[in-house]
C-alpha cells in the first residue's frame, strides 16, 4: 500500500514523533505505528544526522503536521513569512495533513503558550478569515483542533457553540482531541459525551488521544505526559460509535516510556477501531 493510500484509510493509528525516537524507528518502526505526527516548528531547521533520519522516515511512512505557533486567533497580523516556511517544509516532505490549535500564542510578542480565544461572534469571523488566508498560502486544507482551556475571558457563547461556529464560518476540518473534551468537561462542568456528539461528523479529519495530570478533584491539566485513563478510553469508543472510525494519534510528549509500553496503548486503539468497524458491518448486514 502506498503512503497516499495509507493516509486515505480511516483505521490508522499513529504516534507523535520525538527526536529521541529517531534512531530506533529508522532501524525498525513497529507495524502497529501507521503514521507519525510532528510539530513542524521543531523540525524545520534540523540538519545533520537528525535531518537525514527525519527525511528517511518521511520517505517511508505517512506524516501529519500539527503546529504550535501559528497563533490563528491572534489580534496581530498573520505571520505570512512563517506560513510560507511551513509550506516549504510540507512540500519538501510531501506532507498533506496540517492542523493547528484553536487558540493564540502571540500579540505584540510570543507567549510560548496556547491561550483561549474569547468565545465571541467577532472572534469567530476573525479566526475564520485567518484560516482561509493560511489555506491560500499552504494550498492545503486547514484542520483545526479543539483545545483544553482553563478560563474563558469575555465569553458570549459556550465552547461547543464557538468551535462549531468557527468550523462552519471557515468551512474547515476538525482535529478532534478526545482528551481535551474530557479535561474541559471536568474543569468546566459539562457533559463530555454530549459535547462529543455535537461535533460535526463530516468535518472530523482525525483524532488525538492522550493522558493528563489530575491537579485536584475538579482540575485536570492537559500534559500528554501520562497513561490514558479509563474515562478517556470510553470517550474514544463513543467517538467511533457516533462519528465512525478516524485516524487516531497517540500523543506522549514527556515521561515517555519504552516503545513496547507505548505499543500497549497503540494496540488498544487498534482494538477499539476494529470493534467499531465490526459493529458497523453487523449493522449494515
Amino acid at each position: 500500500m502506498s503512503i497516499k493510500d495509507k493516509v486515505a484509510s480511516t483505521a490508522m493509528v499513529g504516534l507523535g514523533l520525538r527526536r529521541e525516537m529517531l534512531t530506533e524507528f529508522c532501524q525498525l518502526t513497529p507495524p502497529q505505528i501507521e503514521f507519525f505526527e510532528v510539530a513542524p516548528e521543531n523540525w524545520m531547521t534540523l540538519g545533520g544526522k537528525y535531518g537525514r533520519q527525519f527525511k528517511q522516515l518521511t520517505e517511508q511512512h505517512p506524516f501529519f503536521c500539527h503546529g504550535l505557533s501559528l497563533s490563528i486567533g491572534s489580534p496581530a497580523p498573520l505571520d505570512t513569512d512563517f506560513v510560507q516556511n511551513i509550506k516549504r517544509f510540507l512540500d519538501l516532505h510531501h506532507i498533506e495533513v496540517y492542523s493547528e490549535h484553536l487558540s493564540y500564542c502571540s500579540g505584540t510578542g510570543h507567549m510560548y503558550d496556547l491561550m483561549p480565544i474569547p468565545f465571541t461572534d467577532e472572534a469567530v469571523i476573525h479566526t475564520a478569515q485567518r484560516i482561509k488566508q493560511v489555506e491560500d498560502i499552504l494550498e492545503r486544507p486547514f484542520i483545526l483542533e479543539n483545545v483544553s482551556f482553563y478560563a474563558a475571558p469575555g465569553a458570549q457563547m459556550t465552547e461547543q457553540a464557538f468551535v462549531n461556529a468557527v468550523l462552519a464560518e471557515a468551512d474547515c476540518k476538525l482535529l478532534l482531541d478526545v482528551n481535551n473534551i474530557y479535561v474541559n468537561s471536568i474543569n468546566h462542568q459539562y457533559d463530555a459525551h454530549k459535547f462529543l456528539a455535537s461535533m460535526p461528523t463530516e468535518r472530523i479529519a482525525y483524532l488525538h488521544i492522550a493522558g493528563h495530570y489530575q491537579e485536584d478533584i475538579d482540575l485536570m491539566v492537559d500534559t500528554h505526559g501520562a497513561d490514558i485513563i479509563d474515562p478517556v478510553w470510553t470517550l474514544l469508543q463513543s467517538c467511533y460509535e457516533i462519528h465512525g472510525v478516524r485516524p487516531t494519534l497517540l500523543e506522549r510528549d514527556f515521561n515517555i516510556p519504552p516503545t513496547e509500553i507505548l505499543l500497549g496503548e497503540i494496540n488498544q486503539i487498534h482494538a477499539y477501531q476494529q470493534h467499531a468497524n465490526d459493529a458497523l458491518k453487523v449493522r449494515k448486514a
